[in-house]
């Protein structure tokens, strides 16, 4: 997800989408510990996601 769409969305679906892409790595970490899934790659993706929503979340505070 770009950083301008993120932008563009409300702090309470930021908040949202946070909780929901942490779940999600959750949930593939457990699947590759057991050696289920090869999701490397989209968890490596929704890492980063998340740290651009939760790094623009933090922006919006300080002001």
């Amino acid at each position: 997800m770009k950083a301008e769409k993120i932008r563009g969305l409300e702090d309470s679906e930021l908040e949202k989408q946070s909780q929901a892409h942490a779940e999600q790595m959750f949930q593939l970490r457990f699947r590759m510990s057991m050696g289920q899934a090869d999701g490397l790659k989209k968890y490596r993706e929704l890492k980063k996601d998340r740290a651009r929503i939760l790094t623009i979340l933090h922006e919006r505070q300080g002001k």
